[in-house]
């Protein structure tokens, strides 16, 4: 499974997931920049998203492959929206009610939606605006551990 980035510090870019999720988990009230990432600023109606990967050890200490992770989440995937275009929901005939998703929303999307890119060995993911299924409060309450 790819390795995910994960921004807290613009000073810091750490290259591996977990490290990612704990400052993530640690420190919820920082901003993530895009300005200090050199991460792309998503334009039209695109959503700059950073896919959410589960622990790879259980709470017993059990470590858990990427093929069990990778098969844990078939249909669908979360991820954490970094960045919102300046077009996406504006169009009020699809989106009456409004937005669905903004900056720092959790968010779920097809497994193979979206463009994928890697950057400072981490991926990050640009979908459409329609592309987002639901939103969740917390990743691991709908991807929660084997």
């Amino acid at each position: 499974m790819t390795e995910q980035l994960l921004v807290s510090n613009p000073k810091e870019v750490p290259k591996h997931r977990d490290a990612l999720q704990e400052k993530y988990d640690q420190e919820p009230s920082k901003e993530i920049t895009l300005e200090s990432t050199k991460l792309p600023k998503p334009t039209g109606w695109r959503l700059l998203v950073l896919p959410f990967k589960m622990k790879e050890k259980t709470k017993g200490g059990i470590l858990i492959t990427d093929d069990v992770i990778e098969r844990s989440q078939v249909a669908s995937t979360c991820g954490l929206v970094l960045e919102v275009g300046p077009d996406a929901y504006r169009d009020k005939k699809r989106f009456p009610e409004g937005p669905w998703c903004k900056k720092g929303t959790w968010v779920i999307f097809a497994r193979y939606a979206g463009s994928r890119m890697k950057i400072d060995g981490g991926e990050v993911r640009l979908l459409n605006d329609d592309e987002v299924l639901a939103t969740v409060e917390n990743p691991e309450d709908i991807f929660h551990e084997i």
